[in-house]
């Protein structure tokens, strides 16, 4: 063995290390934000139910007070509506519950998220440099990569100040068993590509379908979460019916309302959507140069091309249907479905051109 070879090597061994060491302090983030959860006071996030039994910003009379002998009106507190006519709901505080304690513990898991993220990285990068290509030729380069582009998506909305801590725990529960099916069922010892992927389109393709990815995995988590909120509001709503569990209560309150996560999770799909478009042209152009061919009807292919037409449609009935709450809501989640679909189970149990991108 060569010195190069020797040193490739032990790149390889480090950034497994990395990312075993990443999913360590991953572990410790998933406690932190669980322990921000469990102390997050019930008594106080009890108001946000109490608001939807009433008209907020439509009933709540305009107050006053003086300020140099001038009257300056106190506006009601901004909230959302969930639909024209429908009740006025605010926002929830939080995991935290708005106490110090649960606070405190929600800004250590946030740090130990940071840092875990830097390990990850670390750990992408330096596959990157043991094998000297980009960091996806294969499912554990591309999941280690997907998921510290999710982490990535997540820390960046929170420095644009974005209220978005409520996705700290469900993103790391995610990364974590992402992490965990890479190193178990999904691994590869570092090598070089097949012929086909020696080409600049990986790096423009694969990245852009990884980044697509990421993004759209925030939006699918924040459907999935409006479909758990609407519910209960509409419980909430209606006095003479059943009424949500004390558990339930406790975790459903302090989310934001069912029309902010309806409206983030539009704006994050559409956002990303023509970055997913975009993918899907770069893939074929990279097949002509590859194959000799745009478009072959390769399974891989077809599920990408399933997917962009199941966002199509999501942003179709939003914006000329006027689709909005839980038909968008179930529309999206099933359109990261054939995500997930397409990356899982053709790249695993599908037969086609694609299958060098195999465990």
């Amino acid at each position: 063995m060569n010195l190069a070879a020797a040193a490739n090597e032990t790149l390889a061994h480090n950034s497994n290390v990395l990312v075993y060491s990443a999913m360590a302090i991953y572990t410790l983030a998933f406690v932190a934000h669980m322990a921000e959860w469990v102390f997050g006071s019930r008594s106080k996030v009890g108001r946000t139910a109490a608001a939807l039994t009433t008209q907020v910003a439509a009933a709540a009379p305009v107050q006053t007070r003086q300020k140099g002998g001038t009257a300056v009106l106190e506006r009601p507190k901004v909230v959302t509506r969930t639909a024209a006519g429908g009740p006025d709901v605010p926002d929830g505080p939080g995991a935290h519950g708005g106490t110090e304690k649960g606070d405190l513990y929600g800004r250590i898991a946030i740090s130990l998220t940071v840092l875990a993220w830097a390990l990850h990285v670390g750990g992408i990068v330096t596959r990157a440099v043991s094998v000297q290509r980009a960091p996806w030729g294969n499912m554990y380069e591309f999941s280690t990569t997907l998921g510290g582009a999710a982490v990535t998506a997540y820390l960046v909305l929170l420095l644009l100040k974005k209220n978005v801590r409520w996705l700290g725990l469900p993103l790391v529960t995610t990364v974590l068993l992402d992490l965990g099916l890479a190193v178990s069922v999904l691994y590869t010892a570092s090598d070089q590509l097949v012929p086909a992927l020696h080409s600049y389109w990986l790096w423009i393709h694969v990245s852009c379908a990884i980044l697509s990815g990421a993004v759209l995995y925030l939006g699918a988590v924040a459907s999935l979460l409006f479909l758990f909120r609407d519910r209960y509001e509409a419980k909430l709503a209606d006095p003479d019916g059943p009424q949500p569990g004390a558990f339930a209560t406790s975790v459903l309150e302090r989310l934001p309302s069912a029309a902010s996560l309806d409206k983030f999770a539009y704006r994050v799909n559409a956002t990303v959507f023509p970055l997913w478009t975009f993918t899907i042209i770069a893939g074929a152009i990279w097949a002509e140069a590859a194959w000799g061919r745009y478009w072959g009807w390769d399974p891989k292919e077809v599920w990408s091309f399933i997917t962009w037409v199941a966002y199509a449609c999501y942003l179709h009935a939003r914006a000329t249907v006027g689709w909005k709450g839980r038909k968008a809501a179930w529309l999206g989640v099933i359109a990261f479905v054939c995500y997930l679909f397409n990356y899982f189970i053709v790249n695993i149990f599908v037969t086609g051109l694609h299958s060098y991108a195999g465990v």
